[in-house]
Protein backbone atom coordinates (compact mmCIF):
# COMPACT_ATOMS: atom_id res chain seq x y z
CA UNK A 1 0.00 0.00 0.00
CA UNK A 2 1.47 3.45 -1.12
CA UNK A 3 1.98 5.89 1.30
CA UNK A 4 0.35 8.98 1.37
CA UNK A 5 2.76 12.42 0.67
CA UNK A 6 0.08 15.69 1.70
CA UNK A 7 1.39 18.45 0.09
CA UNK A 8 0.29 22.18 0.74
CA UNK A 9 1.91 24.84 -1.58
CA UNK A 10 3.11 27.97 -0.55
CA UNK A 11 1.52 31.20 -1.54
CA UNK A 12 4.60 33.32 -2.26
CA UNK A 13 8.41 32.94 -1.66
CA UNK A 14 11.14 34.78 -2.71
CA UNK A 15 14.58 33.94 -4.06
CA UNK A 16 17.86 34.76 -5.74
CA UNK A 17 18.55 34.98 -9.27
CA UNK A 18 19.62 31.62 -10.97
CA UNK A 19 18.80 29.51 -8.24
CA UNK A 20 17.75 26.04 -7.78
CA UNK A 21 14.09 25.47 -5.69
CA UNK A 22 13.61 22.69 -4.12
CA UNK A 23 10.57 21.24 -2.95
CA UNK A 24 10.64 21.83 0.65
CA UNK A 25 11.06 25.72 -1.12
CA UNK A 26 7.66 26.06 -2.36
CA UNK A 27 5.70 23.66 -0.35
CA UNK A 28 4.83 22.32 2.85
CA UNK A 29 5.16 18.48 3.31
CA UNK A 30 3.26 15.97 6.21
CA UNK A 31 4.15 12.56 5.80
CA UNK A 32 5.00 9.32 7.78
CA UNK A 33 7.12 8.52 5.18
CA UNK A 34 10.45 7.83 6.04
CA UNK A 35 11.63 9.64 2.55
CA UNK A 36 10.03 13.30 4.23
CA UNK A 37 14.30 14.48 4.28
CA UNK A 38 14.59 13.40 0.87
CA UNK A 39 11.46 14.49 -0.54
CA UNK A 40 12.30 17.93 0.79
CA UNK A 41 15.85 17.84 -0.98
CA UNK A 42 14.27 16.82 -4.51
CA UNK A 43 14.87 19.18 -7.22
CA UNK A 44 11.95 21.01 -8.47
CA UNK A 45 12.87 24.07 -10.37
CA UNK A 46 15.70 25.77 -11.91
CA UNK A 47 16.05 29.15 -12.33
CA UNK A 48 17.42 30.88 -15.67
CA UNK A 49 18.16 33.44 -17.96
CA UNK A 50 14.81 33.47 -18.97
CA UNK A 51 12.76 34.40 -16.33
CA UNK A 52 12.34 37.90 -15.11
CA UNK A 53 10.81 38.70 -11.78
CA UNK A 54 8.06 36.69 -11.21
CA UNK A 55 7.30 32.43 -11.84
CA UNK A 56 4.32 30.27 -11.25
CA UNK A 57 4.87 26.82 -10.05
CA UNK A 58 1.90 25.11 -10.84
CA UNK A 59 0.85 22.22 -8.42
CA UNK A 60 0.08 19.74 -11.33
CA UNK A 61 3.39 19.85 -12.52
CA UNK A 62 4.68 19.35 -9.11
CA UNK A 63 2.91 16.15 -8.64
CA UNK A 64 3.81 15.42 -11.84
CA UNK A 65 7.40 15.17 -11.72
CA UNK A 66 7.23 13.66 -7.94
CA UNK A 67 4.86 10.91 -9.03
CA UNK A 68 7.81 10.13 -11.79
CA UNK A 69 11.07 9.62 -9.08
CA UNK A 70 8.81 8.34 -6.42
CA UNK A 71 6.59 5.28 -7.31
CA UNK A 72 5.99 3.75 -3.66
CA UNK A 73 3.97 7.53 -2.71
CA UNK A 74 0.93 8.63 -3.33
CA UNK A 75 0.85 12.93 -3.41
CA UNK A 76 -2.09 13.98 -1.99
CA UNK A 77 -2.56 18.20 -2.70
CA UNK A 78 -4.04 20.43 -0.21
CA UNK A 79 -4.78 24.25 0.07
CA UNK A 80 -2.75 26.62 -2.82
CA UNK A 81 -2.66 25.15 -6.36
CA UNK A 82 0.21 26.94 -7.13
CA UNK A 83 3.50 28.91 -5.57
CA UNK A 84 4.86 32.35 -7.06
CA UNK A 85 7.99 32.39 -7.08
CA UNK A 86 9.29 36.19 -7.00
CA UNK A 87 13.06 36.97 -7.79
CA UNK A 88 15.28 39.53 -6.63
CA UNK A 89 17.99 39.71 -8.76
CA UNK A 90 19.38 42.40 -6.22
CA UNK A 91 18.31 44.54 -4.07
CA UNK A 92 18.92 48.67 -4.14
CA UNK A 93 19.90 50.70 -1.05
CA UNK A 94 17.20 53.09 -0.15
CA UNK A 95 17.66 56.85 -1.86
CA UNK A 96 16.91 59.34 1.22
CA UNK A 97 17.05 61.77 -1.38
CA UNK A 98 14.33 60.59 -3.64
CA UNK A 99 11.92 59.84 -0.39
CA UNK A 100 12.67 63.36 0.67
CA UNK A 101 11.04 64.65 -2.66
CA UNK A 102 8.43 62.38 -2.65
CA UNK A 103 7.50 62.79 0.97
CA UNK A 104 7.35 66.83 0.02
CA UNK A 105 5.64 65.97 -2.82
CA UNK A 106 2.84 63.91 -0.65
CA UNK A 107 3.04 66.71 1.99
CA UNK A 108 2.08 69.49 -0.91
CA UNK A 109 -0.54 67.54 -2.52
CA UNK A 110 -2.43 66.70 1.05
CA UNK A 111 -1.92 70.34 2.25
CA UNK A 112 -3.48 71.27 -1.12
CA UNK A 113 -6.58 68.97 -0.77
CA UNK A 114 -7.02 70.13 2.55
CA UNK A 115 -6.79 73.91 1.51
CA UNK A 116 -8.86 73.19 -1.51
CA UNK A 117 -11.78 70.99 0.14
CA UNK A 118 -12.49 73.53 2.60
CA UNK A 119 -12.50 76.40 0.35
CA UNK A 120 -15.16 74.51 -1.75
CA UNK A 121 -17.68 73.84 1.38
CA UNK A 122 -16.99 77.29 2.71
CA UNK A 123 -15.63 76.34 6.18
CA UNK A 124 -14.30 79.44 7.42
CA UNK A 125 -17.61 80.75 6.93
CA UNK A 126 -18.96 78.48 8.43
CA UNK A 127 -17.08 78.27 11.29
CA UNK A 128 -17.75 82.39 11.70
CA UNK A 129 -21.39 81.39 11.71
CA UNK A 130 -21.09 78.69 14.42
CA UNK A 131 -19.10 81.06 16.57
CA UNK A 132 -22.16 83.97 16.10
CA UNK A 133 -24.92 80.98 16.88
CA UNK A 134 -22.29 80.23 20.09
CA UNK A 135 -21.81 83.62 21.27
CA UNK A 136 -23.77 86.14 19.59
CA UNK A 137 -21.07 88.11 18.25
CA UNK A 138 -19.34 88.11 15.19
CA UNK A 139 -15.62 87.43 14.86
CA UNK A 140 -13.48 86.75 11.60
CA UNK A 141 -11.07 84.31 13.07
CA UNK A 142 -12.65 82.04 15.68
CA UNK A 143 -9.71 80.04 17.02
CA UNK A 144 -11.53 78.35 19.55
CA UNK A 145 -12.84 76.47 16.84
CA UNK A 146 -10.14 76.69 14.26
CA UNK A 147 -7.63 75.49 16.18
CA UNK A 148 -8.82 72.33 18.13
CA UNK A 149 -10.95 71.44 14.52
CA UNK A 150 -7.19 71.67 13.00
CA UNK A 151 -5.96 69.33 15.77
CA UNK A 152 -8.88 67.16 15.29
CA UNK A 153 -8.45 66.34 11.63
CA UNK A 154 -5.06 65.11 11.92
CA UNK A 155 -5.76 63.18 14.86
CA UNK A 156 -8.19 61.73 12.83
CA UNK A 157 -5.99 60.86 10.06
CA UNK A 158 -3.81 59.19 12.29
CA UNK A 159 -6.85 57.06 13.52
CA UNK A 160 -8.34 56.07 10.11
CA UNK A 161 -5.22 55.01 8.73
CA UNK A 162 -4.10 53.00 12.28
CA UNK A 163 -0.52 54.02 12.15
CA UNK A 164 1.88 56.53 14.05
CA UNK A 165 4.92 56.29 11.34
CA UNK A 166 6.02 52.44 11.62
CA UNK A 167 3.96 51.63 15.45
CA UNK A 168 0.25 50.41 14.70
CA UNK A 169 -2.53 51.81 16.89
CA UNK A 170 -4.71 48.66 17.02
CA UNK A 171 -4.55 45.64 15.22
CA UNK A 172 -7.10 46.28 12.89
CA UNK A 173 -5.65 47.08 9.35
CA UNK A 174 -5.83 50.55 7.69
CA UNK A 175 -8.29 51.47 4.61
CA UNK A 176 -5.05 51.79 2.57
CA UNK A 177 -3.43 48.96 3.48
CA UNK A 178 -6.94 46.87 2.31
CA UNK A 179 -6.68 48.38 -0.93
CA UNK A 180 -3.20 47.61 -1.11
CA UNK A 181 -3.62 44.16 -0.22
CA UNK A 182 -6.50 44.06 -2.99
CA UNK A 183 -4.47 44.95 -5.42
CA UNK A 184 -1.95 42.98 -4.68
CA UNK A 185 -4.33 40.02 -4.57
CA UNK A 186 -5.81 41.15 -8.13
CA UNK A 187 -2.22 41.39 -9.72
CA UNK A 188 -1.22 37.84 -8.22
CA UNK A 189 -4.22 36.20 -10.13
CA UNK A 190 -3.29 37.96 -13.25
CA UNK A 191 0.18 36.77 -13.45
CA UNK A 192 -1.07 33.11 -12.01
CA UNK A 193 -3.06 33.53 -15.55
CA UNK A 194 -0.70 34.24 -18.01
CA UNK A 195 2.17 33.81 -16.65
CA UNK A 196 1.23 29.50 -15.81
CA UNK A 197 2.57 27.63 -19.04
CA UNK A 198 1.62 24.13 -17.86
CA UNK A 199 3.20 22.44 -20.59
CA UNK A 200 6.49 24.33 -20.19
CA UNK A 201 8.93 21.29 -18.47
CA UNK A 202 11.83 21.53 -19.84
CA UNK A 203 13.47 22.74 -16.78
CA UNK A 204 11.84 20.03 -14.51
CA UNK A 205 14.92 17.97 -13.25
Amino acid sequence: MSEIVYLRMKKKVETTYLKKVNLKDIAYISTTSPLKKELEKTPIYRMTKKDRNVVIVDSFLVIDHLNTHYHNLEFQLVGPTHTMIRIQKYKKSPNVFMAAIVWLLLFIGAAMTIVNFHYDVSMQEVQQKLHYLLTGEQNQYPLWIQIPYSFGLGIGMLLFFNHWFRKRINEEPSPLEVEIFNYQQDMDQYLTHYENPLDDDERFD
